[in-house]
């Protein structure tokens, strides 16, 4: 039976990693076996600069931290080798992990997402790869304005053709 001291540090750790999953819109869960230190630094840069949190978490604490947060569900995803990833949006930490899991497997590595959640619900592998094969907010906007420009643009340009036979004839 561990000590009251490291049962205190380990009680501290779940609730400190049970407010960020409650404050995360999703998070992704990923078998980080075959990167090298040099790798995992470069991961974790890119992860901090987009905002989002990485790092390495046991089993167990981090299905006590999820069933804190109402997620439950996740069992089957948490053997092995498991790091977290929590991101400021849905998108941001599939992504990368998503990019980086495709490069591994280039060079037969084995580092893969398991799974995550999002909005609070476990999302499988697949789902996450969805979300991470989106496009990016700044570019989904994009394409929506132009669909909104779009009906105006061609409004525009048939009254102006209207005006324009009116004035020849």
């Amino acid at each position: 039976m561990p000590s009251n001291k490291i049962l205190a540090k380990k009680q501290a750790q779940v609730a400190e990693l049970t407010e960020k999953i409650k404050n995360a819109p999703g998070g992704v869960f990923v078998d980080y076996k075959g990167i090298n230190a040099e790798d995992d630094t470069k991961l974790r840069k890119e992860l901090r600069e987009a905002g989002a949190d990485y790092f390495v978490v046991k089993n167990t604490l981090l299905k006590l931290a999820l069933d804190g947060a109402g997620i439950s569900g996740a069992e089957d995803y948490l053997k092995g080798s498991t790091a977290i990833a929590l991101g400021t949006d849905v998108i941001t930490a599939p992504k990368i992990l998503y990019t980086y899991q495709q490069e591994a497997a280039k060079k037969n590595k084995t580092y893969s997402i398991k799974a995550g959640f999002i909005d609070g619900k476990i999302a499988d592998k697949a789902l996450v790869e969805e979300y991470a094969q989106l496009p990016s907010k700044e570019v989904l906007l994009s394409k929506l304005l132009f669909l909104l420009q779009s009906p105006m643009q061609r409004l525009a340009i048939g009254l102006s053709e209207v005006a324009k036979q009116k004035e020849s004839a």
